[in-house]
């Protein structure tokens, strides 16, 4: 079932006012409403209502990629949404917990395109060609739904519960013939890296990059698979979020949290509760 551009218009207006007011909603019953592509249609317009407000999109993210707790939720395939301007949190700055609702934090790794991205159709730009760095990141997931409940068409409208991300420096990746001359990190080598997740400086979780997907180059195929289906667009610059590495931790009550990638570096933040 779909819905006409006027209920996705409300929906999308919806959320927006959740978002900026800090204040949770009732779930949108979006499953019994609407397939999966008129939720992308609604996040779509959620966006453009930050865009709208000078809030460029500058990125993508991918959510669901630990294949065996989303097979657990009923979920075959990953999710995807956009990053803008305004989520980025400078690495070791403030985050505002003010504005947020029940925000959680991931252990991540991010991915700099140096070029565009042809999703006009064939195969995409191979990764080794698309992709100049690799960085350790933190992003910040909040639901603007009430008790962090919600259907899969639900968290697609809500642009996946996007809301912070923190990155931290970027790695310049090569080919396996270029990597000894330019001291560039082999995209081969992040296929099963220690990922460590601290909050107040105490090991809240530990993984590996081996829970993205099964190999994290593997988040860069499906978020061009993601774009060509679902109408995103990957430009050079776009920052690539690639999934979580570990559980989602709650960030209530913490002053800290730092990401640890094996080879890659560390990022972090401080957290601010709103009237500090």
């Amino acid at each position: 079932m779909s819905a006409g551009p006027d209920t996705l218009d409300e929906l999308a207006t919806r959320l927006d006012r959740a978002a900026v007011s800090g204040s949770a909603i009732p779930q949108l019953g979006l499953h019994e409403r609407m397939d999966e592509q008129a939720a992308y249609e609604v996040q779509h317009r959620v966006v453009r209502l930050r865009e709208e407000r000078g809030d460029p999109v500058i990125g993508m993210k991918l959510g669901f990629t630990n294949q065996a707790k989303a097979a657990q939720m009923g979920v075959f395939d990953v999710i995807a949404g956009s990053l803008t301007a305004g989520m980025r949190v400078g690495d070791g700055e403030v985050l505002d917990l003010g504005g947020l609702i029940h925000p959680r934090v991931e252990p991540e790794l991010a991915f700099l395109l140096r070029r565009d991205v042809d999703l006009s159709g064939g195969a995409e730009t191979p990764f080794t060609e698309a992709v100049a760095a690799v960085a350790p990141a933190l992003e910040i997931i909040d639901s603007r739904y009430r008790d962090f409940s919600f259907s899969l068409q639900d968290v697609i409208a809500d642009n996946t519960s996007a809301s912070r991300f923190v990155l931290g420096p970027w790695v310049p990746l090569g080919g396996p013939g270029d990597c000894a001359q330019s001291g560039a990190l082999d995209a081969r080598g992040l296929a099963n890296l220690g990922v460590s997740l601290d909050i107040d400086g105490e090991v809240a979780a530990t993984g590996s990059t081996a829970a993205i997907l099964g190999h994290p180059v593997r988040a860069y195929d499906a978020c061009c698979r993601m774009a060509r289906r679902f109408g995103f667009a990957l430009p050079a610059g776009s920052i690539l979020l690639a999934g979580a590495a570990t559980v989602a931790v709650p960030l209530a009550g913490a002053t800290t949290a730092a990401v640890r990638v094996a080879r890659v570096g560390s990022a972090s933040l401080r957290v601010s509760k709103g009237d500090e």
